[in-house]
This record gives structure tokens, sequence and C-alpha cells, in this order.
């Protein structure tokens, strides 16, 4: 590894690992306003159940890099600390094989995750040298750093403090699946970091590396000014659970219930069915289940399919949304301000025309209540009277854990798919996988996710690699899909990894995560894309 080639190669593998941008549980009480503090809730003993092992974390994994020749490498996770204003996490990578070939920017990059609240923390870049992130650096600047085979780099990357004081995050990424339970801990000043020396034993000009490394590499650290705006950096997971009646979309302090019209008007029209009172009324409870002690505004929005001609669709969605109100004034009082829209067929949940037409466009005729939830929210609505596609389930972080074994595996296209059990984590279900090549040459994955994809199913929870996963429980046939990460400008990701050329026999560690279900739940079905149906999976 005397090379500038060589050099460049060990620093944008570790960038894409940790170089790229890309205790006390908060109050899980879910218990109503009044409620008599004593109360052990099924939370509280669950989290004081929960063993929190210490730092070190030790994780191996594989690393994508171009043509399949994939790098084994290891993840040690030494320090998480937190000034108040940014996160500092130090860990140390080693690289187990050599280094071939040119790295993939395929691999999903790292975050930091609040599994209570589902806020998510990305590295920060400094835009003032290159938009590199903040942290280690060889030269200031550059976006290549020298790596070596068998000697762990200490690396460092620095985040935005979560919006709310917490003792255990997760994080997420760069090949490893999910480490979660990483302590969290509280400094007025991060820790010095050793006298840097890198310089020493490698030249900055052309990365020729001494042949006699010490045992130690440190390089200097570009720590963050104070005042910095990272609010581009702090991001929200939306979530959305779909269930016979009802579905719920949840994204940062916005909350959407979306009742299935079909169950509370015959076509074309805009007098409730017999069955809409029922369903207004677990609605109504949703909502003083669901609503921030401040909030009082719900938002009545009507829907049509896209038949019909738009000025027809307008006025069909506008006498669905004040029929909605009607029934809504009756359960709520006149505690709440209610505000009506109709938007025709102008915002279309399934795309409408293909195969599954007919279900698409059942999606699509909907009523939703729309309003604002505290993001700092932390309760849950665990056995409340409320739909229960509205409920939110949160439990304790999960602890860490060594890579677990697959609970079964399935494969399709000559790929084999190993299934783990899922793991709680706060607010979510974490599914692991692992994809394997099972033939003796590079395999481009061919998962073909359409296969997988619901019928009415919302395009943009089915999308990439893992987009066709979901969940189902099996008591009551609710629908949990993959979760979003809502970013700055209104962009949204997948919070599934993608995965590409697989090299012979070779696992590929992947995760999807999914909004969670009642803490009674001990196993779900998954819908693994086009590897089909999974039951029984295990939650741990």
């Amino acid at each position: 590894m005397s090379t500038r080639l060589t050099g460049a190669v060990g620093a944008a593998v570790a960038l894409s690992l940790l170089l790229s941008s890309c205790g006390i549980i908060r109050d899980l009480t879910g218990g109503e306003a009044g409620a008599d503090p004593q109360t052990t809730t099924e939370e509280e003993t669950a989290a004081e159940e929960v063993t929190y092992p210490e730092l070190p974390f030790v994780r191996q994994a594989r690393m994508s890099v171009e043509d399949g020749n994939d790098v084994q490498f290891e993840l040690t996770i030494n320090s998480l600390e937190n000034n108040g204003e940014y996160l500092m996490l130090e860990v140390e990578h080693n690289f187990l094989e050599p280094l071939p070939g040119t790295v993939t920017a395929r691999n999903a990059p790292v975050r930091m995750i609040d599994p209570i609240s589902g806020e998510v923390m990305r590295a920060l870049n400094d835009a003032e040298n290159n938009d590199e992130n903040y942290g280690t650096y060889f030269v200031l600047g550059d976006p290549f750093m020298p790596t070596h085979e068998g000697l762990p780099t200490t690396i460092r990357r620095y985040f935005p403090a979560p919006s709310e004081d917490v003792e255990y995050l997760s994080l997420t990424g760069a090949g490893v699946g999910h480490m979660p339970g990483i302590p969290v801990t509280y400094v007025d000043e991060f820790t010095q970091a050793p006298e840097p020396n890198a310089q020493e034993y490698i030249d900055p000009d052309t990365f020729v590396q001494d042949p006699e490394l010490p045992e130690q590499i440190w390089y200097p650290d570009n720590v963050p000014e104070t005042g910095l705006d990272t609010s581009a950096y702090l991001q929200s997971i939306e979530s959305f659970v779909d269930g016979p009646t009802a579905s719920t979309t949840r994204s940062g302090d916005q909350e959407t219930i979306a009742l299935h019209s079909d169950n509370m008007f015959e076509v074309d029209e805009s007098e409730p069915t017999a069955e809409a009172a029922e369903t207004i009324r677990q609605a109504a409870q949703s909502l003083r289940e669901n609503l921030g002690p401040d909030v009082n505004e719900i938002t009545i929005i009507g829907h049509t399919d896209g038949q019909g001609a738009p000025d027809y669709n307008q006025t069909l969605s506008e006498q669905r949304a004040e029929a909605a109100k009607a029934l809504l004034e009756e359960e709520l009082g006149s505690e709440f301000t209610f505000v009506t829209e109709g938007r025709g067929a102008t915002e279309l949940l399934a795309e409408e025309g293909g195969a599954d037409d007919e279900a698409a466009r059942a999606r699509n005729r909907r009523v939703e209540f729309a309003y604002q939830v505290p993001l700092d929210d932390t309760a849950s609505s665990e056995g409340g009277e409320g739909l229960d596609s509205a409920k939110r389930h949160v439990g304790p972080p999960a602890p860490y854990f060594d890579s677990p074994e697959p609970f079964t595996t399935v494969s399709h296209n000559d790929v084999d798919l190993h299934v783990y059990p899922m793991v709680r984590d706060g607010a979510y279900l974490v599914q692991m996988v692992g994809f394997q090549n099972s033939t003796l040459e590079e395999l481009e994955a061919d998962l073909d996710v359409d296969e997988a994809v619901i019928p009415g199913s919302p395009a943009q929870y089915t999308e990439g690699t893992m987009g066709g996963f979901r969940l189902e429980e099996p008591d009551t046939g609710i629908i949990r899909y993959v979760v979003r990460i809502h970013m700055a400008g209104g962009e949204y990701e997948d919070f599934a990894d993608e995965i590409h050329t697989l090299a012979p026999g070779e696992q590929y560690f992947a995760i999807a995560v999914f909004p969670a279900p009642a803490l009674e739940v001990t196993e779900m079905t998954l819908y693994a894309g086009s590897f089909g149906e999974v039951a029984g999976v295990p939650i741990q």
C-alpha cells in the first residue's frame, strides 16, 4: 500500500464506513393526563429488565467495493460523547483483507438514531473545506486518507446533538447492520485526541508509507466550531401503518389518519355509511390519545380517486370532508377547531391504471384527519381504544447484541436470504437480513421488487431493494411498511439498505426498519419482497 491509488482506495473505504456524510428511558408511561404516577406500565417494566452492556462494541461485516471485490472489516465503537451541541463518535476500523479495486458508493450512510423519538442524525460536513466531514482527516480538504490493512485506525466523526437528552442511541449503515444501545456520555468538552503522528510515517504528497508503521496511527481532528446550522443534518422518520379501516402516517411532528372511504361512503356518495359512526368514534379516541397537549386544531381532508371530472371530484371531496367533520364533532365536542379541505384527485396515494387498479382507486378514495403531535412525544398509546393502526407502541432502546444466528433462509434467483430475528428498538422494529450469492460467480442482485407490491400499496413505501418488504401482525392483519427518512427540502429516502453486486459465497448484511407493534406481539409475518412470505419471525 505505497501508492497514491492505494491510499485513495483506503480513504474511500474509510469514508464510506464512517468518514462519509452520507439508562434512564424518557417518559414511557403511556398514561393519560392525571393518571397515578406510581402505576408501573408495561413499558417501564420492560425498561427495568433491560441490561445495557458497556463499550467497546465490536462488529465484523463486509464493505462493498466495485466488481464484487468486497473487503472484510471490523468496526469497534469506543465512545459517543455529547457536549450539548454536537455528538462525537470515536471508532476504530480495521481491514482484515487486502484492499482490491475501488470503493463503491453503495454502502448505506452512517446514521445515529434516537429509537424513541425517531430523530435521525447525519455526519456534519465542513462547507469551507470541500464539504468534507468534520472529524479525522489527513490533509484538510483532501478526500483521501491512507488506511492500513491489519492496523486499526482511530476515526472521529461529529453529528448534531439530539433535540432531547438521551442515554442510548443506535448506529446503522456502512454494512454493519444495526448496532443499538450505544451509551451517550455527557461532557463539557470532548475528550482530547492524542497528538497526531500520521505524517511522520506517511508522505502527504505521495501517500508512500513507512514500511514499519507504529502500533497506532493518529490523524488530526477537525472539530466543528460552535454555532453551526445543523438543521439539515437532523432528520425525522416517517412511518406508515395500514389497517382494515384506516391507515396512519407519522412524519416528525405531523400525523395523518386516513379513513378508507369504502368503509365510510358508497361510490359517488357523500352520505356516511352505517359503519362510519364506529370508525369515526375510534378515530376520535385516537385523536385524544395522539394530539399534543397544546394542539386543538384538526384538519379534515377529503380525497377522490382519479375517475371523473376535476370539478366533480373537487365538490365530492369537499362534501365528504364536511360529512366526516359533522360526525367527528359529535364525538369530540366543541373543544377542538375543525378545518375542512377538499383535494379531489390531486393527491393520489396509489398509482392507478395498473393490474391493481381497483385496489389503488379504493385507497385513493379516503378522508384524512391531519394534526400536530409533539416532536418529543415518547408516550405509548398501548391499550388505548383508538384505531389499531394509529396506536404508537414504545419500548425501551434495545441493548447492544452480537450478531445473532439466522431464524431461517429463503431463496430467489440464486440469492439466499438469511432472515434474522427482529429487534425491538424503542418505537421501531429492525429486521436484519443477510443476502448471499449461492453461485460460484459474481451476481447482480435481481430481486424483482414489483412481485412483492400489495395491490394498491403506496408507491413511495414499496421502492428499492427492500421497499417491497413489509410486516403483517398475524392476529390483526395490520400491515407495517418500511419507514422513510424525511430530509431537508422535503426529500425522502427509504430506511432500508440497497444490495447490488454479490461476490460468491459472501453474506451482505442489510436492515429494514418498521414501526413497532404492541409489546405483547412476539412474532410477525415478513413479506420479503420477491423472496416471498416468511411466517413466525420472532421479535427479541
